[in-house]
């Protein structure tokens, strides 16, 4: 008898059961992964399933399984090309183990991302990726924990929720960038992020969100210290209107009279910005303005000068944080790992000793 004509979406379990001539339960436990059968009549239903076209209905696959396959990841702002680059490695791990991906864009906003997170793990996913946009907002991913969700942090490290990190060693890197500035012979520095600085803590230290731009800006300072320069000499520059953007605070730095003759910027997106404005004032790079950045964006091998930076092994994080996780929706109850990557400068053309 000829077999009715199916559309992939309205094929069924039964319909794959019948094409593969087994019960309905066994077609079940080949589809869904689960239980126990033959590998002949394994490869008898998935060429049924491949012949009709059939597509699993992820809800019931789930309700059965207690797992979606799916997994939510938060990234601060994917118009960013490190999480761009990020997003693609987390995504190409995951799929190879069958997992699809939901992704979202917290624009660097504590609300967006607890409400982000709120709808993953609503939509019951297996586990979460999230680059948490302040260390000091921290109740939903405690929640996150008490759920007994999976989760990995992302380049933003968060000790006291005691869960598994990939993170770069900033403190380290800003440091030694700094330290080339100083070797070059320069005295006025600059440390530009487009982070925005929070209240005062108790010893009346300004707060910085993002922890990754906090570890950058410790290790500039400390470099700063360890050389014997004026802290006046040594600019930390944070984004003081989040409507307007940095682009004002830029502007109002390289418009000082003693303005700094090396800037660190902490990101490709900051470098960017210092460049056009540089570019605007006809202030001369590197001869009146040395500059590192943060990230190996494309754009920083193409500009006259090229741009030395601060290489981020982008790629390498975002597979170690799926790794992981995958290792945890699977059982794993090793301690949590704090898993620090070590970064490199790039020597390009951008830093020279001041004039």
């Amino acid at each position: 008898m000829e077999k009715k004509n199916l559309q992939s979406s309205s094929v069924t379990v039964a319909d794959v059961a019948r094409h593969a001539n087994v019960s309905k339960s066994t077609a079940a436990r080949v589809l869904g992964g689960y239980g126990v059968t033959s590998e002949k009549v394994r490869e008898r239903v998935q060429a049924s399933a491949k012949a009709l076209k059939y597509r699993a209905n992820e809800l019931a696959r789930s309700m059965t399984t207690g797992k979606s396959k799916t997994i939510g990841v938060v990234v601060g702002d994917i118009e960013n090309s490190f999480f761009g680059i990020a997003v693609r490695s987390i995504t190409d791990v995951l799929n190879a183990h069958g997992f699809n991906v939901i992704l979202a864009n917290s624009d660097e906003n504590f609300d967006v991302e607890r409400e982000a997170v709120n709808v993953l793990v609503g939509k019951q996913v297996d586990g979460l990726i999230v680059a948490p946009a302040n260390r000091y907002e921290i109740a939903h991913l405690e929640n996150l924990k008490s759920l007994k969700c999976a989760m990995v942090l992302f380049d933003r490290e968060i000790p006291s929720l005691n869960v598994d990190t990939v993170v770069s060693d900033d403190a380290e890197a800003a440091a030694n960038a700094t330290a080339q500035f100083i070797d070059a012979g320069h005295k006025r520095l600059a440390f530009v992020t487009a982070t925005q600085k929070e209240r005062r803590s108790d010893d009346g230290e300004w707060l910085i969100p993002t922890s990754s731009v906090g570890r950058r800006i410790e290790g500039f300072l400390s470099a700063c210290s360890h050389a014997g320069l004026k802290k006046e000499d040594c600019i930390v520059v944070l984004n003081t209107d989040p409507d307007k953007g940095l682009a004002p605070d830029i502007s109002s730095l390289l418009d000082q009279p003693e303005r700094p003759t090396a800037i660190l910027a902490s990101d490709s997106h900051v470098a960017l910005e210092i460049f056009k404005q540089a570019q605007e004032r006809n202030i001369e790079l590197p001869g009146e303005l040395s500059l590192i950045a943060f990230h190996n964006a494309d754009w920083t091998e193409v500009t006259r000068p090229t741009i030395s930076v601060i290489d981020q092994p982008v790629s390498e994080m975002g597979r170690w944080s799926a790794e992981q996780l995958i290792k945890r929706i699977e059982g794993s109850t090793e301690p949590a790992l704090s898993h620090v990557i070590k970064m490199k400068i790039i020597n390009r053309q951008s830093v020279v000793p001041p004039k």
